[in-house]
């Protein structure tokens, strides 16, 4: 007879593995099911490709004619009248230079003149004495000739003494530095006690009138901005004001540094734009290969290259495919290879997808893929 103790030791043992076993099938059996169960995703379908690009730039206000003013002298500052946004008229003293030594070289040449002056008297009662004595035949021919040379020389020196008198009063109005037209002062760079040469830019003047924007235009795009070409501006400032501006100038060659071409855009007058306000241009590039565009978070990446994941609306499994990127923009991404109209691409949760993922989608989009494949089929 077995004893009972025996059989407690034998078959406590059988049922912890029966347990176990149970249990594993169990765990092994609930992955099973939640891949066979679709995931739920977010598509969205291609549009129509784009026939053109959107370019859009960053640009500053300024005015169209600025004028970088400098003394036509050289010498030291001693009156710097503006700062940085005064209004100007014309000739208003922007700033004076120190007058002392032009003013020694204008009464150098005041005297320079009299003394010419008496050198003229001299010279004509000689010629004078000279005629006289000549026609009383007193004095030879060549005296008198002698006397006229002395004469035309004094005249010419006096003449040229008048002149370099003139030049010296000029200099000292040119210590004065002053506007040529009405405008704003938008840089000032000289300062009170700096010695300066002439032409030295010393005050900038932004003249009224017309204005435009400056925008810098890399060399990709540059074609698409012609000289009348027109194009949308707006302002930072002003979300509601859009003007329409047209490409006055460009730039014939690109800056060392940067590679960008300056792109110079009139636009029209307006009391709302002022000077130095950051501006937004926005032109069409027509032509070249077309683009569509999706969200930003479709986009993926596989084996280092990027990918979208397109959904077979028919079988609803997703599949891996290459695309090429051409930019990046407020609205997403731009894909010139890889996805044509009416394509379904996983907008969202791309990071889960793996090839022949069964997938569940709106109804919406679902209904609207079948009916255009439909309509395909019976076209063709």
């Amino acid at each position: 007879m077995i004893s009972p103790v025996f059989v407690k030791f034998r078959f406590t043992p059988l049922l912890f593995l029966s347990a176990l076993a149970l249990a594993g099938c169990t765990e092994t059996e609930k992955p099973e099911a939640a891949v066979d169960a679709p995931r739920p995703v977010k598509v969205v379908e291609v549009k129509v490709p784009e026939a053109t690009r959107s370019l859009d730039y960053s640009g500053q206000v300024r005015a169209r004619r600025e004028m970088a003013l400098g003394f036509r002298v050289s010498g030291k500052i001693t009156e710097r009248l503006v700062d940085v946004g005064d209004r100007v008229a014309r000739g208003d003293v922007l700033a004076r230079l120190d007058t002392s030594d032009y003013e020694l070289q204008v009464r150098s040449a005041e005297a320079n003149v009299a003394a010419a002056e008496r050198q003229v008297e001299t010279t004509e009662l000689a010629l004078k004495r000279a005629r006289d004595l000549f026609a009383k035949n007193v004095t030879s021919k060549s005296s008198l000739e002698q006397a006229e040379l002395s004469y035309n020389q004094a005249v010419a020196a006096r003449d040229d003494a008048a002149s370099t008198l003139d030049q010296s009063r000029n200099q000292v109005r040119y210590t004065d530095l002053t506007a040529a037209e009405n405008g704003i002062v938008t840089e000032a760079n000289g300062e009170v006690g700096q010695v300066v040469s002439s032409g030295t830019p010393v005050v900038t003047v932004a003249v009224d009138g017309e204005k435009e924007v400056l925008v810098a235009v890399p060399e990709t795009d540059i074609l698409a901005f012609q000289q009348g070409k027109a194009v949308d501006v707006g302002f930072w400032s002003y979300p509601g004001l859009d003007l329409k501006g047209k490409v006055r100038e460009v730039a014939g060659s690109a800056d060392l540094r940067s590679r960008t071409f300056a792109v110079r855009i009139g636009i029209p007058a307006d009391e709302r734009v002022l000077l130095g306000m950051t501006a937004m241009v926005q032109a069409a590039a027509a032509g070249g290969e077309t683009l569509v565009s999706i969200p930003l978070t479709a986009l993926a990446e596989m084996n280092r290259k990027p990918i979208v994941w397109t959904v077979d609306p028919a079988s609803a499994t997703v599949h891996a495919r290459d695309v090429e990127v051409v930019s990046f923009n407020d609205s997403g991404v731009r894909i010139a290879k890889g996805l044509s109209a009416g394509d379904l691409v996983v907008a969202a949760g791309t990071q889960f997808m793996t090839e022949d993922l069964k997938v569940k989608m709106q109804a919406d989009v679902v209904q609207s893929a079948l009916s255009a494949s439909a309509d395909h089929v019976t076209m063709r």
